[in-house]
């Protein structure tokens, strides 16, 4: 199993995990003509994918998915609320293909296997993900205000996971955010910190991780080398830097990983 982020970030998300035949979009957060380009690099077409696997139902996550679906008749798999949420942004998606579940349910698409489980932010009904294929495990997890023990269970099985550091908490409560908005950001609804994802990184090592990704880091209130530098420290006191190969994601496509 091997995956590419092609953009990350509060501009839009999206990644393509591949098994095989089997190739799925988790979000799809920007516009048709992106992740055409972008899938187009990587070798895949369009027509391709199995399915397009949303985690909730905000534009950053969903915002080329009507124009991708109409081109392409690519299924939709959400919760329902998340169905329901962006056939209430979108109005165009009420025509899709939808497959719903219940946040907890196993998932089976080709030769991938996802389970979903309940994450903490203000969204309809919004999820994570971790997918098997080939033996080994990938987790999806962002956009939440924190982990709940029970997603920690599940990111623990992971070889490979894509992690959100959102924000510094200094650079977020110097911004020039209003305040109600910060209050969001670092709420129990809102998004990871740096701080928050490395203590979530120390309660999954040593583990099996093999591959990390720090995700969906603000332009505004955070740096890619910030949120390194503060997982590799981690990395380093718990001795396995040279064990885990560590990635940031950025608002433009990366090339294959394997899980």
């Amino acid at each position: 199993m091997e995956f590419a982020i092609l953009a990350s970030g509060s501009s839009g998300n999206c990644t393509v995990v591949s098994e095989g035949e089997t190739r799925i979009l988790i979000d799809a957060g920007i516009s048709c003509k992106q992740m055409t380009d972008r899938l187009d690099v990587l070798g895949i077409a369009p027509k391709s994918l199995s399915a397009i696997c949303l985690t909730h139902d905000h534009g950053d996550h969903i915002k080329g998915i009507s124009t991708f679906c109409k081109n392409y008749g690519t299924p939709l798999y959400a919760s329902l609320g998340t169905r329901d949420a962006a056939i209430y942004r979108l109005r165009e998606l009420s025509d899709a293909k939808w497959f719903e579940f219940a946040p907890g349910d196993g998932v089976g698409i080709g030769a991938l296997s996802l389970s979903s489980f309940a994450i903490p932010h203000d969204a309809g009904d919004p999820v994570g993900f971790t997918i098997r294929g080939g033996g080994r495990c990938l987790g999806i997890v962002t956009d939440l205000g924190y982990i709940p023990a029970m997603v920690e269970q599940h990111l623990k099985a992971c070889h490979a996971l894509i992690l959100e550091s959102n924000h510094d908490m200094e650079m977020l409560m110097r911004s020039d955010y209003p305040w109600q908005n910060k209050e969001r950001i670092k709420g129990r609804h809102g998004h990871l910190s740096n701080d928050q994802c490395t203590d979530t990184l120390e309660k999954l090592l040593p583990g099996v991780l093999s591959t990390l990704v720090l995700a969906h880091i603000s332009k505004n209130t955070n740096t890619p080398t910030l949120a390194q530098n503060n997982a590799k420290k981690l990395l380093k006191r718990h001795g396995v830097a040279e064990r885990i190969a560590l990635h940031i994601a950025s608002p433009d496509a990366t090339g294959w990983l394997k899980v």
